[in-house]
C-alpha cells in the first residue's frame, strides 16, 4: 500500500491540483487520492488540517507534508530519481525548471480571465490584450521547447516530466475559451490532452456536480 497521499479540490476548477496529480499517474507513482471540494463543509473542518496553506493540493508522505504544486512536483522527483522527471542534461534542466517557474509565478492575465473550467464552452471570452499576451508567451515556450528538445517524444524535453505538469492545465484552458494554437505547439497541445490520465481527470471533472460561481461566469 502506498504511503502518499495527494489532497486535491475540484477536478473540474482546480489547476493546481492537477498539475501533480498528473505527474503521479505519469510517472507510475501509487497515491492515494483525497478530493475535497473547495468551499464545501468538508473543506471548512478538515482544509486547514491537511494543508499547512489552507490550500489545494497538499501532499502526505508519512510524516512529511509537502504544498503548493511545484514543491510537491520537486518532492516527487527527489523520492523517484529513476522517473527522470527533470531532463538529465544540465543546460535542458535549467531551462525546464525556468519555464516551471515561469508557469507557477506568471501568467496573472490568463488566469484571471480564463478560469479552468472544463464543463463550460465560452469561445471568444477573457481575450484581453494581457491574457493574448500571455497566450502568445506560452506558445512561443511551447514551440521553442519542441523544435530543440522534442526529437525523443511528444512533449516539451522528449518524454513528460514536471515542466509538461505544469503547463498541463493550459490546453484545457484553451478549449474551454476557443483558443486555436497551431505547428508545434499544436501538436503538443494535443499530445497532453491526449494522455490517458489527462482524460481520465477530464471525464471525472465533467461528473462532478459542485458549481462555484466565481468560476461560472454569466
Amino acid at each position: 500500500m502506498t504511503d502518499l497521499t495527494l489532497i486535491i479540490g475540484n477536478k473540474n476548477y482546480s489547476s493546481w491540483s492537477l498539475r501533480p496529480w498528473l505527474l503521479l499517474k505519469q510517472a507510475g507513482i501509487p497515491f492515494v487520492e483525497r478530493r475535497i471540494p473547495i468551499r464545501s463543509a468538508e473543506w471548512g473542518t478538515q482544509i486547514s488540517r491537511l494543508s499547512p496553506s489552507g490550500k489545494v493540493p497538499a501532499l502526505q508522505h508519512g510524516s512529511v507534508q509537502a504544498w503548493d504544486s511545484l514543491a510537491i512536483c520537486e518532492y516527487i522527483a527527489e523520492q523517484y530519481p529513476d522517473r527522470q522527471l527533470w531532463p538529465s542534461d544540465r543546460a535542458a534542466r535549467a531551462e525546464a525548471r525556468s519555464i516551471s517557474a515561469e508557469m507557477h509565478s506568471g501568467f496573472q492575465a490568463l488566469r484571471q480571465n480564463m478560469f479552468m473550467n472544463i464543463r463550460r464552452s465560452m469561445p471568444g471570452r477573457g481575450r484581453t490584450p494581457e491574457a493574448l499576451q500571455d497566450i502568445e508567451r506560452i506558445v512561443a515556450i511551447w514551440n521553442d521547447c519542441r523544435r530543440r528538445h522534442g526529437s525523443a517524444g511528444p512533449f516539451l524535453f522528449g518524454h513528460f516530466g514536471i515542466a509538461d505538469a505544469m503547463y498541463a492545465p493550459i490546453p484545457l484552458r484553451f478549449q474551454t475559451y476557443g483558443v486555436s494554437v497551431e505547428s508545434l505547439a499544436g501538436e503538443y497541445a494535443r499530445a497532453l490532452l491526449a494522455l490517458p490520465a489527462m482524460q481520465e481527470w477530464i471525464a471525472a471533472a465533467r461528473a462532478e456536480h459542485e458549481s462555484l460561481p466565481h468560476y461560472e461566469p454569466a
